[in-house]
């Protein structure tokens, strides 16, 4: 990874590092595409994402059948939205479950890091696309009424994609 790529996948971690939930998107059987809210656990700086996940369900399924997935983060009262394109595999990693564990997770796994069920999908992320507009309703006003009296294009902010 160069340092422009890093540089970018440093900002896209801060971008969602403080994002609770993304809404995963997978593949089914079928070719539907189908989403489903997945708790963000971890974004580490070599591009990989961490979810907990039960080892037996119907996204891991999918996951072996399509690895492609979108995970869609929202935080709508700052105004920024990210797309995250990868790859995604199933493990059942004890050291990296152990690393990554959480007490409130036995909500989901009730025998803790031991439950027979429990997983982890690591995503490796391929590319990301990210809105992030300036919050203020005053400063979109004038963004507004800018690009009116110019006949310029309003621009809210700042809009990127980055390819890992």
């Amino acid at each position: 990874m160069n340092d422009n790529q890093k540089e970018n996948l440093q900002t896209l971690i801060d971008k969602i590092k403080d994002i609770d939930i993304a809404m995963m998107t997978t593949v089914e059987d079928d070719g539907c595409l189908r989403s489903r809210p997945m708790r963000n656990q971890t974004v580490k700086e070599d591009g990989v994402i961490w979810f907990f996940t039960g080892y037996e369900s119907g996204k891991s399924h999918e996951l072996q059948n399509d690895s492609h997935v979108n995970l869609s983060y929202s935080k709508p009262d700052d105004n920024l939205y990210v797309s995250v394109s990868g790859k995604a595999t199933l493990t059942k990693d004890k050291q990296k479950i152990d690393e990554l564990w959480n007490p409130a997770l036995k909500a989901w796994f009730p025998e803790g890091k031991d439950d027979p069920n429990i997983g982890l999908i690591k995503v490796t992320i391929d590319k990301a696309e990210y809105w992030d507009s300036p919050n203020s309703a005053v400063v979109h006003l004038i963004g507004v009424a800018k690009a009116a009296i110019t006949g310029e294009q309003y621009k809210p902010g700042e809009n990127k994609k980055i390819n890992l």
